[in-house]
């Protein structure tokens, strides 16, 4: 039982991931700019290899520094723990920094110490990034274990603009005696001091670190940093007044805020905001260009659209100013041809082109050359063409075709009745003159008819089209 609560301590169950799988791809898009992933490796002291994750813009401002977040994870977190502090930061002109710290994650090492040489590890990095001439101001943001390295190094390093502290414990010896009696680890009372003596034995025999150097309260008053704190408070693994004795012993500027939810609950999103305003007010990025900026408003305008996402926006324009253009074409449509109005969302131009989609192939079969009438009107009964049984038919289907192109208007209709009482005529002077003559009619007679009746179908359709389209522009 107390090997497993050592492991607990220094050996926690490690984060094994695919970082293409669970971090941001190396090019994404995010809040309609354009960012990137760099991943390299650092050596600490102790010469393991620190597998570390820079998000960038892309392309990086020329001559224009922008600050950075270093992201610290848990005890049994990794850098992909920092996704959505990239959500939150990268808009603000503010890069973001992760890294698996030593023992945890892909980086090497055995063991972790819970701040002890995590610190070393962010101090690699810090100076890694101090080399670095884009970078200008350094903000830690830290959670659990990593809010304790944040805390250790920022008390060494007072050129640190701030630090967002989540989840810090104030010291790991009174954290362990704690953690006895929430996990109910079986031990009589008087034992529990001297077994906590004997884990500090081995952990500082295995992870080369003595527990009770691990306080935050002594380095808590020297430290002047402005510093933001947040704790869950229903949080049984790290309490909340863990915090409240840091919150009171600090020296720099500094808030507070508690939120619902435990150790490891995602935080709401006023935390995130919070956060958000914090980091912009101490690290004072650029601002975003003009023109980044009229992206920005331009991405936010395409309505419930989502083309963020790997989708070329332009080409979904072109894409729709083509479909317009091509029912424009054909022949007896509208001559003046609608406009896209460029400044429209792209969810009201595609309900703009839905309809003239749909009625581009009823304008394409009912207006054929003579030639197409006359053998499809040769092959049905009574000389009555498909046009015209789609239009006096009374099954739902063609009826529905018909509506679609704009049945509302009164003068269009009557024609459309007047043709169909024509139809009606016509048929009945076929059968009588059928009846009273057994020999066949020339030819040019039959071809006028048709002729006539097709006029008269392509008047009604291009009324009715010509009032649909002065109706959508």
């Amino acid at each position: 039982m107390i090997d497993q609560f050592i492991n607990f301590v220094i050996r926690p169950p490690r984060a094994d991931y695919n970082p293409e799988q669970y971090l941001w791809e190396k090019e994404f898009t995010l809040a309609g700019r354009q960012f990137k992933r760099q991943d390299l490796e650092l050596t600490n002291a102790r010469g393991h290899k620190l597998r570390c994750s820079h998000y960038l813009p892309s392309p990086f401002p020329e001559e224009t520094p922008l600050p950075c977040v270093i992201y610290c994870h848990g005890n049994s977190g990794c850098r992909a723990d920092a996704n959505e502090a990239a959500v939150i930061l990268l808009p603000s002109n503010i890069t973001v920094f992760t890294l698996d710290f030593s023992g945890s994650g892909l980086s090497d090492g055995d063991y972790v110490s819970l701040g002890w040489h995590e610190r070393d590890d962010l101090k690699i990095v810090v100076s890694y990034l101090r080399s670095e001439r884009q970078i200008s101001r350094i903000g830690l943001w830290g959670r659990s274990m990593g809010a304790v390295t944040s805390l250790l190094y920022g008390a060494e390093d007072p050129s640190i603009a701030g630090m967002v502290l989540d989840s810090a414990f104030s010291n790991l010896f009174d954290l362990m005696m704690e953690l006895v009696d929430v996990y109910k680890i079986r031990l009589p009372k008087f034992t529990v001091k001297m077994a906590v003596q004997y884990m500090r034995r081995v952990i500082q025999k295995k992870a080369k670190f003595d527990i009770m150097d691990l306080n935050c309260l002594k380095v808590a008053p020297k430290t002047f940093i402005p510093a933001l704190f947040g704790h869950a408070s229903e949080d049984k693994f790290i309490q909340p007044h863990h915090s409240d004795l840091i919150f009171k012993s600090y020296a720099g500027d500094k808030n507070v805020i508690k939120f619902d939810g435990d150790h490891n609950s995602s935080r709401p999103q006023f935390y995130y905001d919070s956060v958000s305003i914090f980091f912009f007010n101490v690290l004072r990025p650029p601002q975003i260009s003009s023109a980044c900026s009229s992206k920005l408003e331009k991405y936010y305008d395409l309505g419930d659209l989502k083309v963020g996402a790997g989708m070329d926006e332009s080409l979904l324009y072109e894409i729709i100013t083509g479909i317009e253009t091509e029912s424009t074409n054909v022949p007896s449509s509208s001559s003046a041809a609608p406009r896209v109005l460029m400044t429209k969302p792209v969810s009201e131009l595609v309900s703009e082109v839905a309809p003239l989609a749909r009625l581009d192939p009823m304008l394409t079969r009912n207006i054929r050359p003579d030639s197409d009438e006359q053998s499809n009107s040769q092959d049905k009964p009574n000389g009555q063409s498909d046009e015209c049984c789609s239009y006096t038919s009374s099954n739902r289907e063609s009826w529905g075709r018909c509506s679609s192109l704009g049945g509302s208007d009164e003068e269009s209709s009557a024609d459309c009745t007047a043709a169909n009482n024509g139809n009606q005529e016509k048929k009945k002077q076929k059968k009588q003159k059928k009846r009273d003559s057994t020999t066949p009619k020339p030819k040019h007679e039959k071809l006028e008819k048709l002729e006539a009746l097709s006029k008269r179908l392509r008047l009604c359709i291009l009324k009715r089209v010509s009032h649909r389209r002065q109706g959508s522009t």
